[in-house]
């Protein structure tokens, strides 16, 4: 895969991307980073203090920036925030710097992973069920229409997702790093 030199976890927010990244990155002998963690580690604060003083479309245009940046990279393991896609340049930088694999998971998972969660200001305030059906039916088609691998993750443990993905993206030419 000529350009293809990362893997970026997209999908919605409880998928696992940040989990099952950290464990993929660990067997491929990759490094990992989580989009949203470089957010806060260049701005000194948490997500939900961005949404509060910039609102959405603030924390969005950092995502953006820190996207291209981790873009930019090579032999990387990228987990996304959810809404990483919504960026047509992001999804395009994505496509065409790496695998990109699509993490799945059903509302009511996302509810069960997310329960005890004070760190996504999306869900916040409202109907939690009825804001990630909404953000579902808006993000889905975005997730596959980059998407080179899709995978469930309702129902599956971490360590089973990553060793399912070893297998995946060896079909697509990333092999184990050496040591």
């Amino acid at each position: 895969m000529p350009g293809k030199r990362n893997i970026y976890l997209i999908g919605p927010m409880g998928s696992g991307k940040t989990a099952v990244g950290r464990e993929l990155a660990k067997d491929l002998g990759f490094t990992f980073l989580d989009s949203d963690l470089e957010i806060e580690k260049r701005t000194g604060v948490d997500i939900p203090y961005i949404f509060e003083k910039e609102g959405e479309a603030g924390f969005r245009a950092r995502e953006a920036a820190v996207i291209a940046d981790l873009c930019k990279l090579e032999g990387v393991v990228v987990a996304t925030g959810g809404g990483a896609i919504m960026n047509d340049h992001s999804r395009e930088q994505l496509a065409a710097t790496g695998l990109v694999i699509y993490l799945r998971t059903e509302v009511e998972e996302q509810l069960k992973r997310t329960r005890r969660t004070l760190n996504r200001p999306l869900l916040a305030n409202g109907n939690r069920r009825e804001t990630l059906e909404r953000l579902a039916q808006v993000r889905a088609p975005l997730y596959a229409e980059i998407a080179d691998i899709s995978l469930d993750t309702s129902g599956k443990r971490v360590r089973a997702v990553a060793s399912m993905l070893v297998t995946l993206v060896g079909k697509h030419g990333f092999a184990p790093l050496q040591k």
